[in-house]
């Protein structure tokens, strides 16, 4: 190996490092994919909580300057492991730069807006912080069907884990004075911050909220079951991976009550492991018919 294959190589590292602490149940899921793609999604996800860790530093004096920032350091020689190992991914798999420049868009939005009007103020967000990780991925999954076929279905698939995410992490964001919950369907039911504000303090569930929070589950199932067809699209080995991330993180959503607001939920080791042990032998099957 020579030097610079072995710097590359300690550059991915490093991304793996930061997959594995921040973004368990994601982490878990890459496992799946064969050792040769591994290394990129790992890229992908340490430059995405780079920037959101900007976003969200309470000591940061400018953090708008420091996406600029971290923009314009995606135009020069990489500097860093995480800029090293995504310039290489973004190269070596034709990634679309854009993708990256629409994220930065989502992740300055923010910095100043902290509510959405209804679902489709809520998109406009959801596209840069979700659809494009969905895109950025693709090319790294493979598919069995042209791309720009497979892509509305990826990026739904990013649209369906950012909102479960957000109903998970409803009271860690009002910690941070956001709320992406769409106002509209907190008011058809009589929900607004104070309320949501008032069970986390006290830990109280409250009938309102939890009728918002079903209204917003049910309408997340819908955005999975319309992403789902797109698994099929993808290459033979990838699906083991992305089909066992679909069934953990909506596995989330039925854990998604009141309690949101004051703990953080999460899927249990003994289902992990109950939809992740038959993945792994899917994938290890499909990488040995690969062969």
């Amino acid at each position: 190996m020579s030097p610079a294959t072995e710097g590359l190589a300690a550059d991915y590292a490093a991304c793996r490092r930061v997959n594995a602490r921040y973004g368990k149940t994601f982490f878990l899921a890459t496992t799946l994919l064969s050792p040769a793609q591994r290394p990129a999604v790992h890229a992908l996800y340490a430059f995405a909580r780079w920037a959101d860790e900007i976003v969200d530093a309470a000591g940061v004096a400018d953090r708008a300057g420091e996406l600029d920032r971290l923009e314009r350091l995606l135009e020069k020689e990489p500097s860093n492991p995480v800029l090293r190992a995504l310039a290489d991914t973004t190269h070596r798999y034709d990634i679309d730069r854009q993708l990256f420049t629409d994220f930065l868009a989502s992740m300055r939005m923010d910095l100043d807006v902290t509510e959405y009007a209804d679902l489709d103020a809520l998109g406009v967000y959801v596209h840069g912080s979700a659809e494009v990780i969905g895109l950025q991925m693709l090319p790294v999954l493979g598919t069995v069907v042209p791309r720009e076929e497979a892509a509305p279905y990826a990026a739904r698939l990013g649209v369906a884990f950012q909102l479960t995410n957000f109903l998970r992490d409803v009271g860690e964001d009002l910690d941070r004075g956001r709320v992406y919950l769409p106002l509209d369907v907190l008011t058809a039911h009589g929900v607004d911050r104070e309320l949501l504000q008032w069970c986390r303090l006290r830990s109280r569930a409250n009938v309102r909220v939890q009728r918002a929070l079903d209204d917003l589950v049910a309408h997340t199932y819908e955005v999975y079951r319309s992403a789902e067809p797109g698994i099929d699209m993808l290459s033979v080995a990838s699906r083991p991976c992305v089909r066992t991330a679909y069934r953990l993180y909506s596995d989330i959503l039925g854990l998604v009550g009141c309690e949101v607001l004051w703990r953080r939920v999460a899927v249990p080791n003994s289902r992990r492991l109950a939809v992740a042990v038959p993945g792994a032998a899917q994938a290890l099957m499909a990488r040995a018919l690969q062969r």
